[in-house]
């Protein structure tokens, strides 16, 4: 029953997020992972108005998918490069996972960055 309890409010957390994302940055149409891990590298680089070219936007969703797993000890803050790219490090191997435990895992850590924010409550 804990798990299930959770996993509901995991469900109404992400719906949260995906909500509130989606109306600011979409037009309304429901932001994917990929979408969301892209603000987030976006938020924490720093500079939202330059244009990116498609090298970069891949980038900024690495950063966004290391900014959220680095307090579970995946990923840790290195440097911030000479044009302004944070860069990290890898701590640990991320654990083979199933690809839904894999979804839970990341949205788990949006939800979390998001409370951090005070996005969310």
């Amino acid at each position: 029953m804990a798990n299930y309890t959770r996993d509901q409010e995991l469900k109404s957390r992400w719906e949260q997020v995906i909500f509130l994302l989606s109306q600011k940055f979409s037009d309304g149409e429901d932001l994917d992972v990929e979408g969301v891990l892209y603000l987030i590298g976006l938020q924490e680089f720093g500079k939202p108005h330059q244009a990116f070219k498609k090298e970069d936007n891949v980038n900024l969703i690495h950063i966004g998918l290391c900014t959220i797993l680095e307090p579970f000890g995946y990923y840790r803050f290195d440097f911030i490069d000479e044009q302004g790219w944070p860069h990290f490090e890898l701590v640990e191997s991320l654990p083979n996972l199933l690809p839904g435990e894999q979804s839970i895992l990341v949205k788990g850590a949006i939800v979390d960055y998001f409370v951090k924010q005070g996005v969310i409550s």
